[in-house]
């Protein structure tokens, strides 16, 4: 049975792995480890920050960070943020990606948020529809600025 857990900086081969499999992950990661130690390394240390890993049998096979973010609008409402949702090529089509969003959205509500969201690439029309099932809308539309 999977287990979730807080992430290690010993996952980081894996999750960084993950990460890269698939079109848009291809281009846009690097087999260089040292940012991501760095990216890990203030995220582990910021208590708003939880880097998650499903592990099965001592092999990370699911990951993804939630970010517990405090706001002023929706009466001072908390929200969570879930970001990089990854299962290894080995365990998709099973349902553990269910089970990780399922996880999450406890998370969230066990942190005081009083909404859950996130965003997923225009491209990934399985990820749109998965989304879809487990009860999100796509209310907004989100824009981003490479500072690169």
């Amino acid at each position: 049975m999977p287990t979730f857990r807080r992430a290690t900086a010993d996952d980081l081969p894996g999750i960084v792995a993950m990460l890269a499999d698939d079109a848009l992950g291809a281009a846009r990661e690097t087999n260089d480890i040292a940012p991501y130690r760095q990216a890990f390394a203030a995220i582990d240390a910021d208590p708003n920050q939880f880097l998650c890993v499903l592990e099965e049998e001592g092999r990370v096979i699911g990951t993804m960070q939630l970010t517990f973010i405090a706001g002023l609008s929706r009466r001072g409402a908390r929200r969570g943020q879930i970001e990089g949702v990854r299962v290894h090529r080995d365990h998709r089509g099973g349902g553990l990606g269910r089970q990780m969003i399922l996880w999450a959205i406890d998370r969230c509500r066990a942190e005081g948020c009083a909404l859950v969201q996130l965003t997923t690439d225009r491209s990934r029309t399985d990820a749109h529809r998965f989304y879809d099932s487990l009860g999100f809308k796509a209310s907004h539309l989100g824009y981003k600025l490479p500072l690169d």
